[in-house]
């Protein structure tokens, strides 16, 4: 708004309530102009050494008529002063700027005037006053006028100091000065600093962004430590708000990037003690050197498992850097359990069917988690530091587990005179035992997912991703796999059969003396029993209308699914099973929820077979020098020989077909225990054919969706020891009431203490996923400060509230209270 047009709305302001305004301009400033200032029907009179005449004129001879009485130069004072009885009566006006600017905001605090002219670049500025004017309330006092005037100059409309210093955060850490440099422009800055002084306690004979940052880190360096002091805690407040803000806490990383530097703080991390090191965690260098530390502790086993989960899982609670190393972390998590896993198993089994039992029910484990870490250290966000453990990893698993259980476990493999066991299902019989009983007589349908190399305990992890979707169960079943454990004969297996037999050359398998590969094959044998095959790829291609369409026209439905076993059979790209079996266990989820969004609620996912892996390269007494002869040889794959006549050897088992349930002639051979027969091609790392568990444990999920929810977060109790709050701050303890499982899963809450609906304290994030059985293991406790806002609540009830998001849209709502009553004897130093 120019000068011009603010005398005339405040002039015209003056007659909508009064018929005579007197104008005093001493400096004669607007003698010229006067006539363009004033409203319409408003008769200007310039009063000339002629007062009474005036006088007479407007209260005499015309005494309706609006007259703005304008008057430059000096006025006597007091009596001398003829025109006294009408500036009494209606007021006198001004075209001071300072005043006009003031009658504007509404400004009416001691020493407006003062600050309007220190601040004379701001209030010229149009724009600035606008902005400013859209903030003030009436009653502000100059401090807070001087707040929001800060706010204008960085551009926001939150005038409270902690977000004036989070935005010039910020953009410090962005290298951005020129919200500071604007301060500064418009002489705030010393308001800024003075605010910086009292509330928090920085003081500096030559304050800057810069120091502050680096001061504000020396206070978190040493936890904040308990102190009566308001401003302690004022900044301690806010620095845990800067740090629960996605925005501000990308700068707030960055900013401790530089700090660490400054401070020195990696030579002090590596003197620090643990407790010391997770109580400051807002530096990069303490993080690594907690996972430094937990490393060492893994390797030489100086820390318990148990104590290293509750230290990952405190980090990805609490730290500000757990989710740069969130994969390393899982690599160390899995290896954690893994060594002490593999070194208290019961490997030495005492007979086929307990040794097939252990691995469904405990050792798959060990392959599990070494998958986990084998996978989490390939891709962790820096794994110099696993280097040392991995090497350890590896060879525990390979010498001790790998080569241990493929020993004891070829024992009983030698035993056996038929492929068989009266305790578990057949592959073979599959359709039979699964399939058959649903679909007979039409009463309902069946949908199987056939995933290559689908391993037990990738098949487990499945299960797991799937009961955490809610309405969906699924529950894990072992069966043996057929001899040899290849795709051909484990895929031919799982169709409707009566007979199972190698063609002459081996393969195609057949089925019913049909042969069984391709999915063109697979449909014409399904089809006898009202089925069909299709392919993944071209299943998930299709819209969901088509989808429906295809379960609904069949009784039986097989979908078959081709990502482990497609990377891990090729030799450049075998070293990527993990990272395969990982994005199978995507696909798969993704295959079951739109099977079931098609109508099917009788799912199965199986596999055709296992298979066993190793980082390393076998070593070379699992390498077999002999080569399997016979009168004919038709087939040799690593672990597995298909031929007529084969010759009996120490380095292979040899089955004959019926002891396998073939009907072929082709006999087979398999290397004993994780051995490899050693010919050019893929196979180092990746093998599949043989008798191990690993490959002959296959899995059988059954799932089912239904219209309940399956899935709740777990519940919270707050445990109160008081009802008063008698200091600036107040620790709660929180109990988790049940341990996290597949369908009992972790629950966010926001902490906070309210008074009415006006949050008077920090608001932390609380992540409850405690594991454990133990109840003593489930609890939290959380600290709260109190805020400025809190003073208004004194000798009142307050609330502690938990709050729970609602969904994705970013709100909150409330989730459990307890009442508390505010009883102190001091309050805080905020001013704004």
């Amino acid at each position: 708004m120019s000068i011009a047009s603010s005398i005339a709305d405040h002039l015209a302001a003056r007659f909508e309530h009064h018929r005579l305004v007197v104008w005093h301009d001493p400096e004669s400033s607007y003698a010229t102009d006067v006539d363009a200032h004033s409203p319409n029907g408003v008769a200007v009179l310039r009063v000339q050494n002629d007062e009474f005449g005036v006088k007479h004129r407007v209260l005499r001879d015309e005494p309706s008529t609006k007259f703005l009485i304008y008057r430059s130069g000096p006025v006597a004072e007091g009596p001398g002063n003829w025109l006294l009885d009408l500036e009494l009566a209606y007021g006198v006006f001004t075209a001071d700027r300072g005043a006009l600017i003031r009658a504007d905001l509404g400004l009416n605090a001691p020493g407006s005037d003062e600050l309007i002219a220190k601040h004379a670049t701001f209030f010229g500025d149009a724009k600035l006053v606008a902005k400013l004017t859209a903030l003030l309330a009436a009653g502000d006092d100059l401090a807070k006028v001087q707040a929001k005037m800060c706010a204008v100059v960085l551009g926001q409309k939150e005038h409270s100091f902690s977000e004036l210093t989070r935005t010039l955060l910020v953009q410090h850490a962005a290298g951005d000065s020129s919200g500071y440099e604007e301060l500064l422009k418009q002489r705030l800055s010393d308001f800024h600093w003075a605010g910086a002084a009292k509330i928090y306690g920085y003081n500096s004979e030559t304050p800057s962004v810069a120091g502050f940052v680096l001061w504000m880190f020396k206070q978190a360096r040493g936890g904040f430590p308990a102190t009566t002091s308001n401003a302690a805690r004022n900044i301690e407040i806010d620095f845990r708000s800067f740090r629960n803000d996605r925005q501000s806490l990308i700068a707030l990383k960055k900013l401790a990037r530089q700090a660490e530097t400054d401070l020195d703080y990696a030579n002090q991390a590596a003197d620090a003690s643990v407790a010391e090191l997770v109580a400051t965690d807002i530096f990069d260098a303490g993080e690594r050197e907690i996972i430094r530390r937990l490393i060492e502790g893994i390797a030489s086993q100086t820390i318990q498992p148990s104590d290293i989960a509750e230290m990952i899982r405190t980090r990805r609670r609490d730290s500000i850097w757990f989710d740069d190393y969130a994969t390393l972390y899982a690599a160390l998590g899995a290896a954690a359990d893994l060594i002490p896993m593999i070194r208290t198993a019961r490997i030495d089994v005492s007979g086929f069917d307990d040794g097939f039992r252990c691995y469904r029910d405990d050792l798959f484990r060990v392959d599990q988690l070494y998958r986990q870490f084998t996978l989490a250290s390939q891709t962790a966000e820096f794994t110099q530091p696993l280097e040392a453990l991995k090497e350890q990893v590896e060879n525990t698993y390979v010498t001790e587990f790998l080569s241990k259980l493929g020993i004891s476990w070829q024992q009983q493999v030698d035993q056996v005179q038929t492929w068989k066991t009266l305790e578990f299902t057949s592959q073979s019989s599959f359709y039979d035992h699964y399939i058959a009983p649903l679909v007979r007589g039409g009463r309902k349908k069946a949908v199987v997912v056939i995933s290559d190399a689908l391993r037990y305990e990738v098949a487990d992890e499945l299960t797991s991703r799937i009961r955490g979707e809610n309405k969906y169960d699924a529950k894990i079943e072992a069966m043996l796999g057929v001899l040899p454990s290849y795709t051909q004969l484990g895929m031919a297996s799982l169709l409707p059969h009566k007979t199972l037999a190698h063609s002459e050359n081996g393969d195609p398998v057949l089925v019913d003396d049909q042969p069984s590969n391709g999915t063109a094959n697979r449909s014409k044998i399904l089809s006898t029993v009202g089925g069909t095959a299709i392919q993944a790829t071209e299943f998930l291609k299709m819209k969901p209308a088509e989808r429906r369409d295809l379960y609904a026209a069949h009784q039986v439905l097989y979908v078959y699914h081709d990502t482990i076993d497609a990377t891990g059979d090729k030799a450049v790209s075998e070293h990527r099973t993990f990272k395969a079996a990982a994005d199978a266990i995507d696909e798969l989820v993704d295959v079951v929820k739109k099977l079931a969004s098609a109508n099917a609620t009788n799912i199965f996912v199986t596999a055709d077979h296992g298979f066993l892996y190793q980082e390393s390269k076998l070593a070379p007494q699992f390498n077999l020098t002999v080569k399997p002869q016979g009168d004919k040889v038709v087939v040799e794959n690593r672990r597995y020989v298909l031929g007529r006549g084969l010759k009996e050897h120490d380095a292979f088992r040899r089955f004959l077909p019926e002891q396998l349930g073939l009907s072929s002639g082709l006999e087979v051979q398999i290397p004993n225990s994780i051995c490899r027969i050693v010919k050019p091609g893929a196979g180092f790392q990746f093998v599949h054919g043989g008798a191990s568990l690993q490959e002959i444990v296959v899995p059988v999920i059954s799932i089912n969706k239904g219209r309940s929810d399956t899935v709740e977060p777990v519940n919270v109790d707050i445990h109160p020891e008081s009802d008063k709050i008698t200091t600036g701050q107040i620790v709660v303890k929180l109990y988790q009431q049940t341990a996290v499982t597949d369908q009992r899963i972790a629950r966010k809450l926001r902490a906070g203490l309210y008074f009415a609906d006006q949050l008077i304290s920090n608001e932390p994030e609380l992540l409850f996923d405690a594991e454990s059985a133990e109840g003593r293991d489930r609890f939290q406790s959380v600290r709260l400060l109190l805020s400025k806002d809190a003073d208004e609540a004194n000798n009142q009830r307050v609330e502690f509230r938990l709050s729970e998001p609602i969904g994705e849209t970013g709100e909150w709502k409330k989730y459990k209270s307890v009442p508390y009553t505010l009883k102190r004897s001091f309050t805080t130093d905020f001013d704004f």
